[in-house]
């Protein structure tokens, strides 16, 4: 990272504004100001999201907003309603009080003497969600969007659920927020009213993940912000940004297919994070991009950005297999337009001894499966932070539980960009089922880099709104789409289709175990290969800049790490993921923040009533003689007609206990 020290704009940076709601609530936001804005009014930059900005999100923050304000924008980071130093109370993700809150936030940044009454708002994940969700409501002010790791439909692509199967990451980020809805406001910037604010925060937040699992189908609940039920209502230019080792990568595609508005694509090699700060590498100066888009769309310069393609996207090379990657080799391509005519679709059969170039002149041959549930110790995350080694292992150790498929060596290099569909012709012996199916790179070595994956509810293959049982006696025909990616298989390498009736964790597994029926030679895998007519120039991007962050102090060790575990009386596996930050000194505030996750997955033998997941949450501020932790554990178990969510809340002042509470609850599974 290249810091900047030297601006065309000098920065002023306001601590905490108060920003009035119409019932009376107050907002809470951070605030930097390039000098000489009173005298000429400047556009308004906003990220609006739950995390914090006064202490766990305030070295990303002022990387990134001074910088804009560095160029003449003024700035805005806003805590969500409940969250922070914000009054009132959060509640859930998304709903009408969230988006309502943001337009307010909008007509108060045009209304202030610096503001000039454009505004634009970026956000990565919640905060690239709000700002599709907010632009769809159309607002006066709000010019343009940079959306990062985001999803235009909540059910299909979010956190929640896959193919309608339930997602590990469910669990996972059910338990994070648990965490950060159980931490006060700072006294320093809220006064005495802090200890009321948490007492309040403590009581009435709510366990989100209750409500999560008692919406499986796709209904009204994710159909509300999800911005794929009227692409039309999206008027602003959308800059929507992602990549392939993160969880929203097929999001973006479908935008920039789908909205009518100006729009530019951007996905490159990394995991949830800002490009500029991107891990794997390599990482790229898109706060420059960023900056080049707010100049077009909020200050009217001609500085060629909307004559980029369409789609610029980083072509992946072929590495060896490992749960974590510094930087990935490759190179950029790019499109004019999406969907563009440089894929083409080739069909490729999977035949009963292997991959077969062409479709149709195969013999059908029934091959079955019934994975055990140890299939998907070694997946990753769905969404990865690179904060942990959170990528796919070797996929041989799970390639042992799957019906495999391999082609033959390939002849010449072949690439591949979009999203790869497998057809299956299939059958189950159960009423409920699931299948993942996963794409390796297979090296001359054997070794298998998993490439993408889907997950399909079979219960969902008609529809995720109106799920039904399978017939157990009836041969079906489905499509598992499997995330979008760009990839180059070199020749020599051969590529693998793995097929299995389990992936847990990364997806909650069937009631019962489910035997498939797989007809070879009906089956298909339907790859996009990138066959571009003509070469399209990608510019250069510019080295990652940002502001240097506020200085800070490590304190006591930190750890970070996935372990599989196996024990071999009990036959019982256990996968733990530990995220220890240790504490973290904030100099410029006098505040120690302290953050730790242990993530526990496990189940026995082939007894799926025996599967666990648990989520243990450590959240704690200090200054001088205040210090205010909580404790949140979260344990989801489940049975063939039943999930059990059983949590506990427990909140301290110094060392003693303030509050705690605890919830017991049985959520009927409905085709899961």
């Amino acid at each position: 990272m290249q810091y900047i020290e030297s601006f065309p704009y000098e920065v002023n940076t306001i601590e905490n504004v108060w920003i009035p709601m119409p019932d009376g609530i107050r907002l809470a936001g951070r605030l930097w100001l390039p000098h000489g804005c009173e005298q000429e009014p400047v556009p308004a930059i906003l990220e609006y999201i739950p995390y914090r900005k006064r202490d766990f999100t305030r070295l990303r923050d002022t990387a990134q907003h001074h910088y804009y304000a560095g160029h003449g924008y003024a700035a805005l980071r806003v805590d969500l309603r409940g969250s922070g130093d914000s009054e009132g109370l959060l509640t859930d993700e998304y709903l009408e009080q969230e988006l309502s809150d943001g337009e307010e936030i909008l007509h108060w940044l045009a209304d202030q003497p610096w503001c000039n009454g454009k505004v634009g708002i970026i956000g990565i994940s919640w905060g690239g969600f709000n700002g599709l969700q907010i632009a769809a409501r159309q607002p006066a002010e709000l010019k343009a969007v940079v959306s990062v790791a985001s999803t235009d439909d909540r059910y299909a692509d979010d956190v929640h659920y896959m193919g309608g199967c339930l997602l590990g990451d469910n669990l996972s980020w059910a338990g994070v927020m648990f965490a950060y809805n159980s931490m006060p406001p700072d006294p320093e910037v809220v006064g005495d009213t802090w200890r009321d604010m948490w007492f309040e925060r403590l009581e009435k937040s709510g366990l989100w993940l209750d409500t999560w699992l008692r919406h499986p189908q796709r209904d009204d609940y994710w159909k509300h912000g999800s911005i794929c039920e009227d692409f039309s209502r999206i008027k602003t230019p959308v800059m929507t940004v992602s990549g392939w080792a993160d969880g929203y990568t097929n999001a973006g595609f479908r935008m920039l297919e789908h909205l009518d508005c100006p729009r530019l694509g951007l996905v490159g090699p990394w995991c949830h994070r800002y490009p500029h700060d991107g891990i794997p590498g390599p990482a790229i100066g898109f706060l420059q991009e960023v900056v080049r888009w707010w100049d077009y769309w909020l200050k009217g310069k001609q500085n060629g950005i909307m004559d980029e393609p369409m789609l610029r996207a980083y072509m992946l090379d072929s590495v060896p297999p490992t749960t974590s990657y510094r930087s990935r080799p490759g190179h950029w391509v790019a499109a004019q337009e999406w969907p563009t005519e440089d894929i083409v679709s080739k069909s490729f059969t999977l035949g009963w001894n292997g991959i077969i170039p062409g479709f149709g002149h195969a013999p059908e041959v029934p091959a079955n499966i019934r994975s055990p549930l140890s299939v998907g110790l070694f997946a990753g995350k769905w969404c990865s932070y690179s904060a942990t080694p959170d990528l796919p292992h070797d996929q041989r150790q799970e390639d042992g539980g799957a019906l495999v498929f391999d082609s033959e060596p390939l002849e010449t290099t072949m690439a591949i960009l979009g999203q790869p569909i497998v057809e299956l012709c299939l059958s189950a012996d159960q009423p409920v089922a699931m299948v993942a199916v996963r794409l390796s790179d297979l090296a001359p070595d054997d070794k298998a880099t998993r490439v993408t994956y889907g997950l399909l509810n079979l219960c969902h293959h008609k529809s995720h709104e109106h799920p039904e049982p399978l017939e157990t006696d009836r041969m079906y025909r489905v499509q598992v789409k499997l995330n979008d990616i760009a990839q180059t298989f070199p020749a020599g390498h051969r590529f693998r289709i793995a097929v299995s009736t389990s992936y847990w964790p990364l997806a909650w597994p069937p009631p019962r175990p489910v035997r498939l029926t797989i007809l070879t030679g009906a089956s298909r895998v339907i790859m996009p290969v990138h066959q571009p007519t003509s070469e399209i120039a990608v510019s250069p991007f510019g080295v990652p800049e940002a502001v240097r962050p506020p200085q800070t102090s490590q304190l006591g060790q930190t750890e970070r790490n996935w372990r599989v575990i196996h024990d071999m009386e009990f036959d019982l596996s256990t996968m733990e993921v530990i995220k220890d930050e240790g504490v973290v000194r904030i100099e410029e505030i006098d505040l120690e923040m302290e953050k730790y996750v242990r993530e526990r997955y496990s189940f026995k033998g082939d007894d799926f009533d025996s599967v666990c997941g648990e989520v243990l949450s450590k959240r704690g501020v200090r200054r001088g003689d205040w210090y205010v932790h909580s404790i949140t554990r979260t344990v989801l178990t489940s049975d063939a007609d039943n999930f059990y969510l059983r949590a506990d809340l427990d909140a301290y002042e110094g060392d003693v206990m303030v509050y705690c509470q605890s919830w017991d609850k049985t959520i009927p599974r409905r085709y899961v």
